[in-house]
């Protein structure tokens, strides 16, 4: 049930995160009480730290569309995932990893960390002694 219900929030955050990512830049000034994309507190005081060039290169058409891009690629994500919802609550079900060819290596690991005991050191309530 909680496999199911991470791939469910995962799937949410994806499509609200694109969503967002995609709209945001383009919309226009005091539309539903949102502030233009180059306008806002935090990009005022980068710039007034950096030098108001920052204001310029947000406000550009190449940055708006890189961040839409990147907003496209949350979208593709979350619909990737709901396409495939069975089967990767199926693979957090398991516990088997995504990558299948990585399984011999880490079986390898399992086994060679298997020989050796962990050693404990617990901490004692004496103060440490300087050598």
């Amino acid at each position: 049930m909680s496999s199911r219900l991470s791939v469910i929030f995962y799937i949410i955050l994806c499509l609200e995160i694109g969503l967002v990512l995609t709209v945001l830049p383009w919309v226009p000034h005091g539309w539903l009480g949102l502030s233009d994309w180059s306008n806002n507190y935090f990009l005022l005081l980068a710039a007034h730290k950096a030098g108001y060039g920052v204001q310029r290169f947000v406000a550009s058409g190449w940055v708006r569309g890189a961040v839409s891009g990147i907003g496209i690629l949350n979208l593709g994500m979350g619909i990737w995932e709901l396409i495939n919802f069975r089967q990767t609550v199926k693979a957090l079900d398991s516990g088997q990893a995504s990558v299948k060819s990585s399984r011999q290596k880490l079986s390898e690991r399992v086994a060679a960390n298997d020989a050796q005991p962990a050693k404990t050191d617990p901490l004692s309530d004496y103060p440490r002694r300087n050598h």
